[in-house]
């Protein structure tokens, strides 16, 4: 635990990210497992306690601390964790801090009743540094500037392959990864997911410039719309359904309508939105519509309802167990279309080509992208793979112009946990006539 209490505390003051990344590299490579495996899926958000809240760290402050002192330092400080670390009253004990492997195991298997005195005891052990390693990992939320894909790049660097490598095995795998770090030293097999359904990394495009649209060949790309949702991966195997964010979050809990409709073996790029039906078939609502939805454990009937979610598809990466993703873009293309008409999902429909003669034709119909909530138009050369990344001239997106407002600042409120210091939340006003609103 203190091994792994020093690499939070120097990720929350490391700022540079290939520094971070060293640090990340030299943890996983000097510790042992399985302690470096539990840290692995802490940093990467996959530890989940469900008896243990940020609810019991303030019930054991409260009982140890001046309430009142509490709430202050709290505000001012910002992170539960740093505030209850730094003003802990330890009662004299011989004990030891915990392992991080004794803390996990005991979060999992305790009981809700016993579990206060166990984390008092942990805590009277422990220095201020341990005790902040501690609570960020009962609060769930650690937040020192560490994601899981910085954790991945860490460990392909550890392991002399590209970050995209262990992406992709990265789904089918469960702390505390043991086969992956046997991998990456050189002492096991590279782990196979098998059929277990992964994320794959996405292909993304460049944002058009003004020099860039003047060197295009318009016979060369193909044009769709960029759709105002979230960028999402449907992948269907005969071991499950997945929906993923193009970050690689899995999101299928917030959207089990999707999930249902996935009755096939596929993985799938697309655009998740509201769609709504209508005599011409189903339209996409605004993405404050959307936005309804995000960030759901649980969905209710009535936002169901209300908020309908489904798919505008954008490309095929595997028809089954077929690999397409090195085929050109007009093959996956006609791919995607063959296959739509065989299986013809719910909840999905095709994003349509756009036909252009002419880029100033393009830009005629971008303008008009606004009003039908569409972000703008993606242009994807004809003959491009499907590869990772945002490879240079390949696909660009062409997003619309942005709005622009006068404003006045009205008020400014810190935020909290790593911006605690920081002014993130704002409240502006409007002129309406002589009144500011």
């Amino acid at each position: 635990m203190i091994a792994f209490a020093e690499l939070l505390e120097r990720l929350v003051f490391t700022h540079a990210r290939n520094a971070k990344i060293a640090l990340l590299r030299r943890y996983f490579a000097a510790e042992p497992d399985p302690d470096r495996g539990i840290a692995l899926a802490a940093i990467a958000g996959e530890l989940a306690f469900t008896v243990a809240k940020p609810g019991l760290i303030r019930d054991l402050a409260a009982a140890r601390t001046d309430p009142v002192l509490f709430a202050w330092s709290y505000d001012f400080v910002g992170d539960l964790a740093e505030t209850v670390s730094l003003m802990w009253p330890a009662a004299p004990t011989n004990a030891p801090p915990p392992t991080l492997s004794e803390v996990v195991r005991t979060l999992e298997t305790a009981e809700k009743p016993a579990l206060p005195g166990i984390v008092a005891a942990w805590l009277d052990a422990s220095e201020p540094s341990v005790r902040f390693a501690l609570l960020k990992l009962i609060t769930g939320s650690l937040r020192v500037g560490a994601s899981a894909r910085l954790a991945k790049v860490a460990l392909a660097g550890m392991g002399g392959v590209e970050p995209d490598a262990v992406e992709e095995v990265w789904h089918g795998l469960a702390p505390p990864y043991l086969g992956l770090f046997a991998w990456l030293e050189g002492r096991g097999p590279r782990p196979d997911p098998e059929d277990a359904p992964v994320f794959r990394p996405p292909m993304l495009a460049q944002p058009l410039e003004r020099a860039d649209l003047a060197t295009l060949d318009a016979s060369r790309f193909r044009a769709e719309w960029k759709w105002d949702g979230i960028r999402v991966q449907l992948v269907a195997t005969v071991r499950g359904r997945r929906l993923y964010s193009r970050a690689g979050e899995d999101v299928s809990a917030a959207f089990p309508e999707v999930i249902d409709a996935m009755a096939f073996h596929a993985t799938l790029d697309g655009e998740l939105l509201v769609m709504r039906r209508g005599p011409d078939g189903a339209r996409a609502a605004p993405f404050s519509d959307l936005q309804q939805r995000l960030n759901r454990k649980q969905v209710s009937p009535r936002m169901l309802r209300d908020f309908p979610a489904g798919v505008r598809l954008y490309d095929i990466l595997f028809d089954g167990v077929e690999d397409v993703r090195p085929l050109p873009f007009d093959a996956r293309r006609a791919r995607l279309e063959s296959w739509f008409a065989r299986v013809r999902p719910a909840r999905m429909d095709l994003s349509e080509l756009i036909g252009f003669a002419s880029l100033d034709q393009l830009a005629a119909l971008r303008e008009g992208a606004r009003a039908a909530s569409r972000e703008g138009i993606m242009l994807k050369r004809s003959d491009s793979p499907y590869v990772p990344g945002r490879p240079k001239g390949l696909w660009w997106k062409w997003k619309r112009d942005p709005h622009t407002v006068d404003a006045v600042l009205m008020y400014a409120q810190r935020g909290h946990g790593k911006r605690s210091s920081y002014y993130s939340d704002y409240t502006f006003g409007l002129w309406h006539g002589e009144e500011l609103v």
